[in-house]
């Protein structure tokens, strides 16, 4: 996987607004990237918010991108942002790295050992799906010497990562990380290597416990706000200058003031994670008494049919409470 330097000048809107590197400069309507065109194809298989995210900033950056998807709809989109739908075993043969982002641990399992082993032998696997981090260890213990697995969960929302905010938590051989660096660059340009294989999941699943406590928090406080009297939009402008500032007021707060969930991070998706988290916490005698409340509301989001909403509708379910 040997990259080689070279620069390209793009029109503005086919960069699709990405922050690709630190070395871009605008100059009226192009940007001018340096970049690191590859000699094969990256792989990517699932074409959900954050595969697509990952095919457009690959794509803007100048690579090949081979991918598919369960579903043929998502597969077709693929191809009309400028990739190539393809069935796994050309994936596997063709590309290198091969970036996983399907929904969950059985998947990544499923790919990695039904598909991937007996046909990619030496190739880089890029895994970017919040998984069972016991799981995903013993999983990279078994392609050792086969595959060259990283685990490269990321936080940020599907937006974030699209504008190059994604903080990658990199779990894995440090060789590994290097070799798949051009790659990496574009999808996560901030990351941190947490450790070994397992290690990453990991990171990923406290981070995002104490993420989707401030998002419930967030909403909590905006109901509480309205119901005392106060605008939300005013209230949600004095709370991101106050002490209880959080990121997730940026990200999440301008949707549950508007009531926009477009998706960004679905609700069944987060409640996966969290059932992740209270299972690692169980197996370990920890209580986490908070997220057994959150866990709560998101099961009664997707009872009330808000399963493919964006996190933020935990709103919805605060406003259900508070005229009980």
């Amino acid at each position: 996987m040997t990259p080689r330097t070279g620069v390209i000048v793009l029109p503005r809107t086919r960069l699709l607004d990405a922050r690709l590197s630190p070395d871009a400069t605008f100059e009226d309507d192009v940007i001018e990237v340096h970049l690191m065109a590859k000699r094969t194809p990256v792989g990517l298989v699932g074409f959900g918010l954050m595969g697509e995210v990952y095919a457009r900033r690959l794509l803007a950056a100048g690579f090949s991108v081979i991918g598919c998807d369960i579903d043929p709809d998502k597969t077709q989109r693929l191809a009309e942002r400028g990739g190539r739908a393809a069935a796994i075993a050309e994936i596997t043969r063709d590309c290198d790295p091969i970036v996983l982002a399907v929904f969950d641990t059985e998947q990544v399992e499923q790919v990695v050992e039904r598909d991937l082993l007996p046909c990619a032998s030496g190739k880089i696997v890029l895994c970017t799906s919040t998984c069972d981090p016991d799981r995903i260890a013993a999983l990279g213990a078994r392609v050792a010497g086969r595959l060259r697995f990283l685990e490269t969960p990321v936080s940020g929302t599907s937006e974030q990562v699209r504008r190059g905010e994604g903080v990658g938590l990199i779990g894995g051989d440090a060789r590994i990380a290097a070799d798949a660096a051009p790659v990496l660059d574009v999808l996560f340009p901030k990351r941190f290597h947490i450790g070994e294989i397992g290690a990453g999941g990991r990171a990923k699943l406290a981070v995002n416990l104490i993420l989707g406590l401030n998002r419930m928090a967030l909403a909590e406080g905006l109901v509480f706000a309205e119901r005392i009297g106060l605008d939300p939009a005013a209230f949600l402008a004095v709370a991101r200058a106050s002490a209880a500032y959080s990121q997730v007021m940026d990200t999440k707060g301008p949707k549950m003031v508007g009531g926009d969930f477009a998706p960004e991070g679905y609700v069944r998706q987060h409640l996966k994670d969290v059932h992740l988290m209270l299972d690692q916490a169980r197996a370990r005698g920890q209580k986490l008494p908070l997220l057994e409340v959150h866990a709560e509301a998101l099961e009664a989001c997707m009872r009330h049919g808000e399963g493919e909403a964006d996190n933020s509708i935990i709103i919805a379910e605060v406003r259900r409470r508070a005229r009980r």
